[in-house]
């Protein structure tokens, strides 16, 4: 078995996941984090063991042993840079969303994408898939820097379907965002929710939509429904996480399996981050594939910058996008 270093750049509420999770594999030779926040890294330290905590993720550059890293820093606005210099350094690099894909490791998606490849429910006619969570949980992710819906809510579920759907490609993106709770709460243009309609070059067209001002219920609740129609067939999932309800005196009824990055519970995780975080380190270690390449992540980015400029603008918008300034200015 070989094993490899690993490095996490950011090490708040995902990336805690990650490091934790990569300390505990036995792929991970050695973990080194970065972290800005002092507490926080001596936090994550102390949890996982690591051999490097550093506030400036620059000097992890320099560690010949480090072979993967995992970008879970905020604001997304610092993605481009780390993995610019990381991607120089010569290392592997997982960026976390916007360019993300953890529906693939829930297996009611794998059940839905098995369906239309194997010929379950014909070929694929339409697609919808609506995803909302809590206001509270939509402030924490909204407030960090100027994102919408469709590109922090949307951005899962465009994957999605566009890997159920392979090898059909988007053409065009028409979109409306709608105002209530999260701007009247903060002050800022920050849309409820945003609804996105693509336009594949097989003819078929998909909604997906997504929102994060549902009334707090709980904290971390995060709702989703799936339609996927075929000539033959059709199949609806209910990802809605009420299956498992929490009912107390002093805090009424809890779902408390609904967290959305899928926190530690006990020996395991609620949801797909530590399978992923675990994929890619295997990935790396086993110089096997990964599950979403490159062409793909920027294929789904393009789709959400299309629906921004289209919210914008009012009008459908073609694919793919032309004009540099315009591309800046939806990014």
């Amino acid at each position: 078995m070989r094993q490899i270093g690993v490095a996490i750049v950011g090490t708040g509420w995902c990336g805690g996941i990650r490091a934790e999770t990569c300390a505990a594999h036995p792929l991970a030779k050695s973990l080194h984090i970065a972290e800005i926040r002092p507490e926080r890294l001596a936090e994550v330290a102390r949890l996982t063991g690591a051999k490097t905590a550093v506030s400036d993720y620059r000097e992890l550059l320099k560690v010949g042993e480090i072979e993967a890293v995992y970008i879970s820093a905020t604001p997304e606005t610092t993605h481009y840079p780390m993995a610019r210099d990381w991607l120089a350094a010569g290392k592997h690099v997982f960026l976390e969303k916007p360019i993300a894909m953890e529906q693939r490791f829930n297996p009611k998606f794998a059940y839905v994408r098995k369906s239309i490849r194997d010929g379950t429910i014909g070929k694929p006619v339409s697609a919808l898939v609506s995803r909302h969570i809590t206001r509270g949980l939509g402030k924490k992710i909204s407030g960090r820097v100027k994102l919408s819906p469709a590109a922090m809510e949307c951005t899962h579920d465009l994957d999605f379907v566009l890997w159920c759907l392979e090898p059909a490609k988007p053409v065009r993106v028409y979109s409306q965002a709608n105002y209530g709770a999260m701007q009247a709460s903060s002050g800022a243009p920050i849309a409820d929710t945003q609804w996105i309609t693509v336009t594949m070059d097989s003819g078929l067209s998909f909604v997906v939509g997504g929102g994060w001002s549902l009334p707090p219920g709980y904290p971390n609740f995060s709702t989703t429904w799936i339609e996927m129609v075929g000539t033959e067939g059709a199949l609806l999932v209910d990802d809605s996480h009420r299956d498992v309800v929490l009912n107390t005196i002093e805090k009424g009824m809890q779902l408390p399996m609904s967290t959305m990055p899928g926190e530690r519970v006990d020996h395991t995780y609620a949801g797909p981050m530590a399978a992923e975080t675990v994929h890619f380190l295997e990935a790396v270690a086993y110089d096997r594939p990964v599950m979403v390449t490159p062409e793909h992540a920027r294929m789904v980015m393009e789709i959400y910058m299309a629906a921004d400029l289209s919210a914008e603008r009012n009008e459908s918008v073609t694919l793919p996008l032309k004009g540099s300034k315009s591309v800046r200015a939806a990014a």
